[in-house]
């Protein structure tokens, strides 16, 4: 990846990802088609479990990038159709994985999987999706293809594992965090952009570089969602406010308030981590010392490098309206608030 840094451009509007929805439009309905068909089975629990999570909203942000990178390589097969349904499977399994460990109630505004039919029956459709994702890796026949995705699935379980282990610890660093998300967001954002390179037989380089792409992209991404969890104003997430609070987890946003806080301040952070102090009343006083230290602004600050940096690695292909709505889409990372 190029050493410079292209900076966020002013804009007279909030950016959008509607540059992007409308560029993967048509080839989003081919992998919704292949998403339909391959959640089937002749259990009913499985398809109804799986659909409720996959009919549930979501920006579907990962198959599309696929779809996005492979129109920046000027790719015109259908092979990135099924590898598009393979990235959303993976990631639908890792969010019903995510919901039993951590015990969400909500996801999008909706009760969870697990709530609705139960952690065993969750875990094991979370399974089937991700055995759904090998096979159509496998049906593609590329062994590039299949290392770059199951390499990514690896990662993304050590990354959840580290952020396992890494609850209630108050003294987690940045670093720590970082790698964390790295692993378990990141990875299958870059996943899913360089495989549009690979399907595209395109050089090493353009690999890498939607490669790079991909990766800031979904730190960026992350490190927004976890700064919206302590934000007042972001009360459209859909998922239960404070989740991260009560459940203990270091992200950012609470690493900086921890850091910069008063010492009674960091008495207060640590038996919150710790679980001693999970109310709305210690929610609401944790969202007011993250006011305080200001530490919503400084997480966007730096997801806003990270898109910056998303934006320069896509810098060696030509103007076209796959990269404008890719560097649109980067910019949206930082300024969503939903």
């Amino acid at each position: 990846m190029s050493a410079d840094v292209i900076p966020l451009r002013p804009r007279a509007a909030e950016p959008s990802l509607q540059p992007m929805l409308s560029l993967t439009a048509d080839g989003m309905n081919s992998v919704n088609a292949v998403i339909l068909d391959r959640m089937q089975s002749r259990i009913p629990l499985i398809p109804a479990l799986a659909g409720h999570l996959i009919a549930g909203g979501g920006k579907r942000m990962r198959p599309m990038l696929t779809l996005a990178g492979a129109a920046l390589c000027g790719y015109e097969g259908s092979r990135h159709y099924k590898l598009a349904a393979a990235v959303e499977f993976i990631h639908t399994a890792t969010l019903l994985h995510d919901d039993v460990v951590d015990g969400s109630e909500l996801r999008r505004g909706k009760a969870t999987a697990n709530i609705i039919f139960g952690n065993p029956a969750t875990v094991l459709v979370g399974d089937f999706l991700f055995t759904r994702s090998f096979e159509l890796m496998v049906e593609d026949g590329s062994l590039k293809v299949l290392k770059i995705l199951s390499n990514a699935s690896s990662v993304i379980s050590e990354g959840e594992v580290d952020q396992l282990t890494a609850a209630r610890q108050i003294e987690t660093s940045e670093d720590r965090y970082l790698s964390i998300i790295g692993a378990k967001t990141a990875a299958l954002f870059a996943a899913a952009t360089r495989i549009a390179a690979v399907v595209a037989e395109k050089s090493e380089a353009e690999e890498r570089a939607l490669e790079d792409y991909g990766r800031n992209l979904g730190i960026a991404f992350q490190l927004v969602d976890d700064a919206m969890d302590y934000d007042s104003e972001a009360s459209e997430m859909g998922k239960g406010k404070g989740d991260d609070f009560r459940e203990g987890k270091m992200t950012l946003p609470v690493i900086l308030a921890y850091a910069r806080g008063s010492e009674d301040e960091r008495a207060f952070w640590r038996d919150a981590i710790a679980g001693h102090r999970t109310s709305d009343a210690d929610l609401a006083h944790a969202v007011e010392l993250i006011a305080r230290q200001d530490t919503v602004s400084a997480t966007r600050e730096r997801a806003r490098h990270y898109a910056s940096r998303a934006i320069d690695a896509i810098a060696m292909f030509p103007a076209s309206e796959a990269k404008a709505a890719m560097t649109e889409a980067a910019e949206f990372a930082v300024h969503r608030r939903f």
